[in-house]
């Protein structure tokens, strides 16, 4: 065959160091928009990008280039460096969770992302975040989660 074609969409979810609330609302748009760029920039489209003061959503169309873990450390290491200028002690949790999403489900997940302050209204990010790694069916050790 002579082109690889692909189709994969990633649900990204990490959070602020500590859990810390250090994204202000007012600065969470130039955040997502920023991330959306980075992505960009490697050839990914960021469908949708949101969270909340002490996480961050990311739904990607992933480059055929790149793993899972060559994605997170771009918008990690790239973002919290633009981040750090504005907010010094601004950081990123060291893990990560990653989903992947079918096609047919993009538009829910990307409906979730974008009403992610609905949701909060109702749960915490921990809540959130245990309650998506067993949707997933991701084993874990509770003790090591939120390290």
């Amino acid at each position: 065959m002579a082109q690889s074609f692909t189709c994969v969409y990633l649900h990204i979810i990490f959070s602020t160091q500590q859990r810390l609330p250090l994204i202000a609302r007012e600065k969470q748009e130039k955040l997502w928009s920023y991330i959306g760029g980075i992505l960009k920039n490697h050839r990914m489209k960021g469908i949708a990008i949101g969270g909340m003061e002490d996480h961050i959503h990311v739904l990607v169309s992933v480059s055929s280039e790149v793993s899972v873990a060559k994605v997170v450390n771009l918008i990690k290491s790239n973002s919290s460096k633009w981040t750090r200028v504005k907010i010094p002690e601004f950081g990123w949790q060291k893990g990560y969770a990653a989903f992947s999403v079918s096609v047919s489900a993009v538009e829910s997940v990307k409906k979730y992302i974008d009403t992610q302050a609905e949701h909060h209204k109702k749960r915490d990010f921990k809540q959130e975040y245990l309650a998506l790694l067993k949707k997933h069916g991701v084993e874990y050790d509770p003790k090591w989660v939120f390290d």
